[in-house]
């Protein structure tokens, strides 16, 4: 029986009831205190009258003080019951008799991804599957998030492990089970659909990386713990030594070197293209990539626009690097000394110490609570906290704390303590993502995300976002590229890496006129994502 229709029941009993007892006082005080006698069922409809504030019928004068105060509370009383019997019991009785029934199971479904329970762990990977034209169901006892996402147009079946809800969602057709409720009850659901003969892959999103074995030995085909991969995301991008913008950076030796400049919003060069700036032919330096909020944009054209706070990653020699430096003075190069500070040191900040820390980074940890490996305790919301921390001579700032609009505006703050220290972000929910980027972070990453892009490889055989994009530098020979010019050999329009130098003997070029054509003892510095350059190696494999 609903809830509601229970209340229902006891409130036709307490009228009842209070019906009664009243027409009983009633009957007695109008016999023994007015004189006048009453049968039961005049008295009580007189109080049924009274009660329901319709009128009083024969009886509208007492005498006696106490049958006037016994008159006066039953009309309160009844004003009183009026105002709470609609609003408390009729409303939500006739809500739930017309609002839209849960679904109890789905038999017919087949080849479906079924996930028990929903969050922000599993959203986008339902999002991604929605787009994917894959089934999927989804097994959520919360009533209140089942009918959000029914109407958000998601199947979805109301129950619990309990009440045998696997035997409902045809467990057996389904292509793959995913469990994200809490780590003894993922447990619980795997063994169970273990038990009943799926033979499928059972994935499990697990919060403690020690009950990992465990769920395996439960029968889970593989156990992921996305607070752990997104702390190492968020290092990775504090942290060259972590993970390098540019792997393989070391091939390019003394002769050329790597930089990542802020463009601010007020430079010159902010809404330029590429080709408008013209870089190249004033400093001698290649844009190889642009980051735009998280976002690396890579291999980049002639009509790239330069983003206001976005950050260029240039190659170049020495001298080039600095007389763009010179000659962009507003331009700010990313600072690669100075401490990391880490604000929030729960489970994801922890991860992101740890990292750093055994890379040999210096970390400056803020949290609340005083404990062993924080160095400055208080709200990192209070700007002398910051500052305390020396977020002005940071190299990154990393900001792990427990909810999205503290985030948001701890990077507000940053922002106007130290506009060129780039702000690295990990988010609850993915629709806030956007918001944060909004208030300055360069870099923000949702343990949706994280999860989105493990289970979507895992199911679709496809990244659906990458946690740490990354460039790589090629070193190869000129080989059979002797005697034609990049041009002609379209590797840019082929496979979307960019040639930034050739080493010739002692020399390096840096810029190939019309006259330009490899040689057969020339290096070539070729840049460009890992796809990218894998596409290259496959269609010159002569270098």
């Amino acid at each position: 029986m609903l809830r509601s229709q229970k209340r229902l029941l006891v409130l036709v009993a307490s009228l009842i009831l209070v019906l009664v007892i009243c027409a009983l006082l009633y009957m007695v005080g109008m016999n023994q205190l007015e004189g006048q006698t009453r049968s039961f069922w005049r008295s009580l409809e007189f109080v049924a009258e009274t009660l329901s504030t319709t009128g009083y019928g024969a009886d509208d004068t007492w005498s006696n003080p106490l049958m006037v105060l016994f008159v006066v509370l039953l009309q309160f009383l009844g004003v009183c019951l009026i105002f709470m019997i609609f609003p408390v019991y009729l409303i939500p009785y006739l809500e739930e008799r017309f609002e839209v029934r849960l679904p109890k199971e789905a038999e017919d479904a087949t080849n479906h991804v079924l996930i028990y329970r929903f969050g922000p762990a599993v959203a986008t990977l339902v999002d991604e599957l929605q787009r994917a034209s894959i089934p999927t169901v989804i097994i959520e006892q919360d009533e209140t998030v089942a009918r959000r996402l029914i109407e958000a147009g998601h199947q979805v079946v109301s129950g619990s492990l309990e009440d045998g809800i696997l035997s409902r969602v045809n467990l057996q057709r389904a292509r793959s089970l995913i469990a994200n409720s809490t780590d003894d009850e993922d447990a619980a659901v795997i063994l169970a659909a273990r038990q009943s003969g799926f033979e499928g892959e059972a994935l499990a999103l697990v919060e403690e990386p020690f009950h990992r074995k465990p769920i395996m030995l439960a029968g889970a085909t593989a156990t992921y713990t996305p607070r752990h991969i997104l702390g190492a995301a968020l290092a990775a991008r504090a942290s060259q030594r972590v993970s390098p913008t540019v792997a393989d950076a070391q091939q390019l030796g003394r002769k050329l070197k790597v930089s990542e400049v802020r463009i601010p919003k007020g430079s010159r060069l902010a809404g330029q293209t590429l080709a408008e700036a013209s870089l190249g032919q004033r400093t001698g330096i290649t844009v190889i990539g642009q980051w735009v909020e998280g976002r690396l944009v890579a291999p980049t054209t002639a009509d790239m626009r330069l983003e206001p706070d976005g950050i260029l990653v240039l190659v170049g020699s020495p001298t080039s690097v600095q007389k763009f430096e010179e000659l962009c003075d507003e331009a700010k190069p990313l600072r690669r000394h100075g401490p990391v500070v880490v604000a929030g040191f729960g489970e994801v900040g922890g991860k992101v110490v740890e990292l750093l820390s055994d890379v040999g980074e210096e970390v400056v940890v803020i949290d609340r609570q005083e404990r062993d490996g924080v160095k400055v305790v208080g709200d990192v919301l209070d700007p002398r906290v910051l500052e305390q921390a020396g977020v002005g001579s940071a190299k990154a700032v990393i900001l792990a704390v427990d909810t999205d609009s503290a985030t948001m505006f701890a990077t507000v703050i940053v922002k106007d303590l130290a506009p060129h220290v780039p702000v690295i972000a990990r988010v609850n929910r993915a629709e806030n993502v956007e918001r944060i980027y909004r208030a300055g972070a360069d870099f923000a990453l949702s343990i949706s995300q994280v999860s989105g892009q493990i289970l979507a490889r895992r199911l679709l055989g496809e990244e659906a976002v990458s946690l740490d994009p990354q460039l790589k530098v090629l070193k190869v020979g000129a080989g059979g590229l002797a005697g034609r010019h990049p041009s002609q050999l379209g590797i840019r329009q082929k496979t979307g890496c960019s040639v930034v130098a050739v080493e010739r003997g002692e020399d390096l070029m840096m810029e190939f006129g019309p006259d330009f054509r490899f040689e057969s003892e020339d290096a070539i510095f070729v840049c460009g994502s890992s796809e990218a350059t894998r596409i290259f190696l496959k269609m010159f494999p002569q270098g």
